[in-house]
């Protein structure tokens, strides 16, 4: 697994539903990017900034953050701390 540094997380995007309520198919283009993610790996912090999230929390993050990777298969991300604006409970 990625082991990220500093206040980094390493995050998996959830899939939005790729039809809407009234049973319309949306093209890829149409659809919007997902904000749910789920914490994978959570770097140490630093002195200055204390790890508020876990490893397996469900968090909400800004739209069009982070650094996308490719990692063993897997669509990843890497973000800030500061980018996850809520942990969902």
């Amino acid at each position: 697994m990625l082991k990220p540094l500093a206040d980094r997380v390493v995050i998996k995007m959830q899939e939005n539903e790729e039809t809407t309520k009234s049973g319309i198919i949306l093209a890829g283009s149409s659809k919007e990017k997902p904000q749910f993610a789920e914490v994978l790996e959570v770097g140490p912090g630093t002195e200055k900034i204390k790890m508020e999230v876990k490893k397996g929390d469900k968090v909400v993050v800004s739209k069009y953050v982070g650094t996308e990777v490719k990692y063993e298969g897997e669509d990843l991300v890497i973000v800030s701390q500061s980018d996850i604006l809520a942990v969902i409970e």
